[in-house]
């Protein structure tokens, strides 16, 4: 299995690059954030692979790092979420973005993807809510403290003040995956004590900020 390839960027397309390793030019699937990291032609590339092989074809789908890949593998496992609806996805949302969204439940934010509508959009986040903390969440998430861990494990089935204040930021207008981050990081600097009056004017400062 190809795990790795580095070379030179032959050429690009809207969903795809072609890898120019020692002569032999590799076909590599991509979302358009991995696609838009790239420098232009005949410049170097390096690309974490996920092979995927079929009784009729092999191919190959390439992450500008290890985080996007894994989240391409755990997406797929998703029913409905074939390799094209993963790329479509991580096209769309960044590995934060994706962990954020699916911590939050935010359905509406997954269905931003081509191919993902309200019923998939609530499967993936239903499925994957609890293998979130199995990747790397990055900085919107990670390290935001008690209230932050709290909803990261379960956010839909969470009460008290976070959950509260959350469902407060959402009636006013806010996504449900930024009004997620907000909380978890008011919640990271005021305490696992903090009441929802506290939560939800620092979560707005968060917001504003």
């Amino acid at each position: 299995m190809i795990a790795r390839l580095r070379g030179i960027l032959d050429s690009a397309g809207a969903d795809h690059a072609v890898i120019d390793c020692n002569g032999v030019g590799y076909l590599v699937f991509c979302s358009r954030r991995t696609l838009g990291l790239m420098a232009g032609p005949r410049e170097a590339v390096a690309l974490h692979i996920e092979t995927h092989v079929r009784e009729d074809h092999i191919h190959l789908y390439g992450f500008a790092d290890t985080a996007e890949r894994d989240w391409f593998r755990l997406l797929t496992t998703v029913q409905g979420v074939g390799a094209k609806v993963g790329l479509a996805i991580l096209s769309v949302l960044s590995p934060d973005q994706v962990a954020t969204a699916i911590a939050a439940g935010d359905k509406a934010l997954l269905a931003r993807a081509d191919g993902v509508g309200p019923k998939l959009a609530g499967r993936i986040a239903s499925e994957l809510k609890d293998k979130v903390g199995g990747i790397a969440l990055g900085p919107a998430v990670v390290g935001l403290g008690p209230v932050a861990v709290g909803l990261t494990a379960r956010p839909a089935e969470t009460g008290g003040a976070a959950a509260d204040a959350v469902s407060a930021l959402v009636n006013l207008g806010y996504g449900r995956a930024e009004a997620f981050t907000a909380v978890a990081r008011a919640g990271g600097k005021l305490g696992a004590d903090a009441t929802v009056s506290a939560l939800i004017p620092a979560a707005l400062r968060e917001l504003a900020s």
